[in-house]
This record gives structure tokens, C-alpha cells and sequence, in this order.
């Protein structure tokens, strides 16, 4: 069986979280969120990611992203869907949002040396799926789409690139390495415009 119960379950609970909870959007579109995850399940299947990282990649964001009411903890995801997927989830979720957000972004960084292959995975289709995304809207409306996030332009692509690089250290023969290499080009373009 390909489309498993715990997958259907994995997508209703980020249905939950994002869109019924939330009504999430992408920032500064007025597109669901639940896309983002659903494509990065889309892309650790694609990569032939087990049943398990395919259901972390689809709840990657949950913790991060749930309403007090409604908050999903790793407990949750460990009863549901069991600890493995709960650990991949929480190895790619920041820590503290508290923190200025260079602080946490040079943090995230940090802690990809301590990835096993599946979280770089993990964490490679998220980075995959949002800088594509950002590289078609930069495409459209130029450097005026970096407005919509918490960072200046050259800080949020030097984050993201800081991250494929780390990855792409991380597990060099990943199966996303070609795609990681393909951001690195994107963000190269969006810097030097």
C-alpha cells in the first residue's frame, strides 16, 4: 500500500493546523500554507523517502505553527505516528522563536552538523520547496517580494544558502544534493539582481 492511513492522517492534522486552525497563508500571497508541506511531502516521496519522513516532511511545520488552542507537541506526534516521525520533526523545528532572528537562523545552521540523513532530507525538500517558490515570485515582482519576510533581501537568501551549503556538507550523496546545488544557483541569481 502506497497512500497509507498514517499518511491520510499526517495530511488531515496539517490540514488541522494550518488551514482550519490558522487559515495560513504563504507570506504575502493569498495562497493556502498547507501547500508548503503537502510539496514537501511530495518532494521526500519523489526521493524515495521512507513512509515515515514522508509523514514528517507533511508535519514539519506543525509544532512550529499550531494555535495555543489547538498546540501540537512532539507527545502528539509521537502517539500519533510514533517517535521516529516526532524526532524528525522536532530535529528541523527552531528551538526558541524568541530569539532575533539571525541568532536563530545562524542556530538552525549550527545544528544541521547534527543531522541524520533523514533530517537533512527533511530539511533539504523544505528549503527545496521554498526557494523555488520564492525564485518564481522573484521572477514576477523583482526584489520587492523580499518585503514580505522578517529579513532584508541579502539576509534571507544568506540564510537559505547557508543552509543548502550545510546540508549539502552533511550528506553529499543525498538524494536532493542535485536540487540543493540547483537553489544555490537561484540564490546566486537573486543576489547578484
Amino acid at each position: 500500500m502506497i497512500y497509507t492511513s498514517k499518511i491520510q492522517q499526517a495530511i488531515l492534522l496539517a490540514i488541522e493546523t494550518h488551514e482550519i486552525n490558522k487559515k495560513q497563508k504563504r507570506k504575502g500571497k493569498d495562497i493556502p500554507y498547507i501547500t508548503h508541506p503537502l510539496t514537501v511531502g511530495l518532494i521526500l516521496s519523489l526521493a524515495g523517502a521512507s513512509e515515515d519522513l514522508i509523514i514528517a516532511g507533511i508535519l514539519h511545520d506543525t509544532i512550529e505553527d499550531s494555535i495555543e488552542e489547538n498546540k501540537v507537541t512532539k507527545e502528539i506526534i509521537s502517539e500519533k505516528f510514533g517517535e521516529n516521525v516526532s524526532n524528525l520533526v522536532l530535529s528541523i523545528t527552531e528551538q526558541n522563536k524568541e530569539l532575533p532572528w539571525e541568532t536563530r537562523k545562524a542556530e538552525a545552521m549550527e545544528h544541521i552538523k547534527n543531522f541524520t540523513n533523514d533530517s537533512v532530507l527533511l530539511k533539504s525538500a523544505d528549503l527545496i520547496s521554498n526557494v523555488s517558490e520564492i525564485k518564481d515570485d522573484y521572477d514576477i515582482g523583482g526584489n520587492q517580494i523580499f518585503d514580505r519576510f522578517n529579513a532584508k533581501k541579502d539576509k534571507t537568501l544568506w540564510s537559505y544558502g547557508g543552509i543548502a551549503e550545510k546540508l549539502l556538507n552533511q550528506w553529499p550523496e543525498s538524494p536532493l544534493s542535485e536540487d540543493l546545488k540547483n537553489i544555490l544557483e537561484k540564490i546566486e541569481i537573486m543576489k547578484n539582481n
